[in-house]
Formats: structure tokens, sequence, C-alpha cells
């Protein structure tokens, strides 16, 4: 049956060139479009090293703080190391907790009496090469005993040991970091700007700088945000429970000096930590669905209207073999599967061809399509295979075919299957 189904779309294809490549390529417009928004999302929420966890990741980015001095009046943004061990780093539910600087920063780095270049650099603790599972290619990360020292070492990245010593075997060479003497630990694979919470070029430990001192509101508030990985998603509502018995026995002591912390249901999972704009402001995912669900609507219903009409002009000039089908005891039913059948496949190839377009936009034009609003990094986005190809893209992409080929599809085959048997046999049926 499939096999018929196959040679009946091909066939149609060739009698009708003109029709069939509108069709084609309005089916291919609709779903190049469609996965483009498809991935724009899956790149903030779907799993890619160095963060292959985000579905048991849980995010405190920021933060708001008040005082009883200040009336209804709010500071927010990022939160102080002291402050973060405080609350998350002593939850007993998650598999690890990590703290580190909210942002990569542009440093010099060179090699001595050489020129400098501008890297991004972000400053961890030792828990973050536990959250995170970057591809090491020479040594390994700063233990917790190196981090407790504060001593100046470093992990990098392939191309930056290759651009301060020429070679991506490192390990045990020195260099200049913002002019201070830095020793490197450890070599990973080059990690995307799309992997915002884990990106860098250089990592080293917080404690070798000044920027725990770095901090504002009587060392409540600072720089550095931090990253919950729990050992199973099915602990999200455990671990949000600790951190807000936590966050209350911290509100009782900070209270004697009229301060509170505002969490705004905090920590975020992954999807809703995407969409966080700023400390003072709970994300809306509900909202952020329904937009998502409202674009890929349109981007169905449009295309659908004329490919419907096209459909239907096809159906006509097929009125006498449908009248002989059902005149040798075909069912409606069957008929009108025969004809969703054809339909689907050629929204399928499509659909495909559609598919392999976004891809090829996506990989060429990544730097524009996944730039971010707001980032202190360095480098453009850059995308690889690991980041736009997942079994939901391509499940994305069949159910959009599909949704596609009942509304463009569904109400010419409806008409067609209840045309009456002596007009369709004479040519009659409209």
């Amino acid at each position: 049956m499939i096999k018929q189904y196959f040679q009946q779309a091909w066939a149609q294809l060739r009698q009708q060139p003109l029709i069939s490549g509108v069709t084609v390529a309005g089916t291919a417009l609709s779903i190049f479009l469609i996965m483009l928004v498809v991935m724009m999302q899956q790149v903030q929420v779907e799993p890619f090293a160095p963060e292959s966890n985000r579905d048991r990741f849980l995010h405190v980015k920021w933060g708001s703080i008040t005082n009883e001095a200040w009336g209804d009046s709010n500071s927010n943004g990022p939160w102080s190391a002291a402050s973060l061990k405080e609350i998350y780093g002593k939850l007993t539910t998650p598999e690890a907790v990590t703290v580190y600087v909210v942002y990569s920063l542009p440093k010099p780095v060179s090699l001595p009496g050489q020129p400098t270049t501008a890297v991004d650099v972000r400053e961890t603790d030792s828990q973050f090469w536990t959250v995170f599972d970057f591809a090491f290619t020479d040594g390994k990360p700063f233990d917790q005993a190196t981090f407790d020292a504060g001593r100046p070492v470093a992990v990098i990245t392939e191309s930056v040991a290759r651009l301060l010593f020429g070679t991506t075997k490192a390990v045990g060479k020195e260099f200049l970091l913002a002019h201070a003497p830095y020793r490197v630990c450890g070599v990973v694979k080059d990690v995307s700007t799309l992997a915002e919470t884990a990106y860098a070029q250089v990592w080293i430990p917080y404690t070798s700088t000044d920027q725990v001192n770095n901090t504002w509101e009587n060392d409540l508030m600072g720089q550095m945000s931090c990253t919950i990985l729990a050992r199973d998603r099915s602990d999200f509502p455990a671990i949000r429970e600790e951190a807000a018995r936590r966050l209350d026995e911290f509100n009782k002591v900070i209270g004697e000096n009229g301060y509170r912390i505002i969490n705004r249901n905090r920590p975020y999972d992954q999807e809703k930590n995407a969409l966080t704009a700023g400390a003072n402001v709970e994300p809306d995912v509900t909202a952020a669905r329904w937009t998502r669900f409202i674009i890929f609507l349109i981007l169905l219903i449009v295309p659908a209207i004329n490919l419907s009409s096209m459909t239907q002009s096809r159906l006509r000039r097929r009125v006498a073999e449908i009248g002989v089908r059902r005149a040798f005891g075909c069912t409606r039913m069957e008929l009108l599967g025969q004809i969703l059948g054809e339909n689907f496949i050629v929204t399928l190839l499509a659909g495909v061809l559609g598919l392999i377009i976004s891809l090829l936009f996506a990989f060429l034009l990544g730097d524009t399509l996944f730039v971010q609003d707001w980032t202190t990094a360095l480098n453009p986005p850059v995308v690889d295979a690991s980041i736009l190809i997942h079994a939901s893209t391509f499940g994305w992409a069949l159910l959009f075919c599909f949704v596609l080929n009942l509304l463009s599809t569904g109400i010419p085959a409806w008409r067609a299957s209840r045309m009456n048997i002596v007009e369709a046999i004479n040519g009659k049926a409209q």
C-alpha cells in the first residue's frame, strides 16, 4: 500500500510539474521558517556539550535585595559568592552545585615579551567541572585543594593553546593573564558561545583573583551566579523546597540588619532561565510557549490555504478515477486515506527539503541567527551538528509536515471522497 502511495504521488508530481513545483516550494518554505524558530529555541534548552545535563540544571543567575530603610525599592543583580554558598552551596539534595562569575569577561593573555590578545575568561570554583562536561584533550581541571589555595592555574581551550604555544599539548606551561603569571593545568575542546553558562576560552579559580571581594550591599551581592545539578529532574521540587528553607534561614540572619533577599521562585530550570531578562521580573514560560504556538500556527495556516486550492485543482483532474474506484467498492474512508497518504508523501519530501535548507542556513549564518541580545563574549556563536541536530529536531519537522498535510489536504480530500459516483465517472463532479 505504501509503495502504491509513493508511485501515485510521483505520478502526480510528473503530470503537473508547475503546480507540483509551487506546492513543494511553498511547503519547503513553510517548514524552513518554522524550523528556524524551533532551532532558535533548541539552542537554548536542548543539551549539548559542555551543557549536556541541561535537563537536570537549575539556575540562580540573578537576585534582588531590599532593606527596610528603602521602602518598596530593591536592588537587582548577581550574587556574592558568600551568599550563594550559604544558601545553595550547602544543599544536600542535588548532585553538585557550582558558583562562578556570571559572565565571561575579556582579558589580555600573552607570553612574556609578546603582544597581548584578548580572550574570554570565566572565574569558577572546582565543582564547575562536575556540573559541566568539558572534553579534555590534555591535562585535567583544577581540584578543590588548588581552588582553596587560590593557586594561579588555568584551563584553556585548544584555540588559546595554539595561539600561545603553537600546540594543544600545553599542560605545565606558563602564560600571562591580565599580566599575572598562570600555569596551564588542562586543555579542552573549544566551546560555542551558545553554551552561555559554561562558555569561556580560559577558566581560572575565582580565588586566584580579587573577584570574591567584588561585592556590594554588605557583601550580600556581587558578580556571581550558580548552577545546581540535580540527580534527576524529578528531584526539582525537593531541591526548590530545600533551597526555600535555606533562603528563609538566611533572610532571618540578614534581617537583623534590615536586609531581605527577594528570589522570585528561583532556582529556574533551563527553559525558564533562558527567558530571564533581568533579576526583577520572573519569566512567564506559559506566555512564551503560547507566543511560539501562535507563530507556528500562522506559518502553517497561511501556506495551507494556498496549498489547499492547489490540491483541489489536482483532484479535479482525477474526478473520473475517483468515480471508478468508488464504483468498484472503494469506501470513502479508504479514498480519504489514500489522498491524504499521497499528499503526505509530497509534503514529507518538501518538509525534508525545508529542514535541510534550515540546517544549512543555521550553519552558514549562525553568527547572525543566534546572536545574543547582550553578551560580553568576544566571539560570535559557533554552530555545529551536536548543537542543532537532535532527535527532537526531526520529530518536530515530521509533526509540522503532518499538520500541514492535514490543513492543506483535509478538506479537499473529504470533498473528493463524497463525490457522487455517477457524476464523478462522467467527469461532472465539482
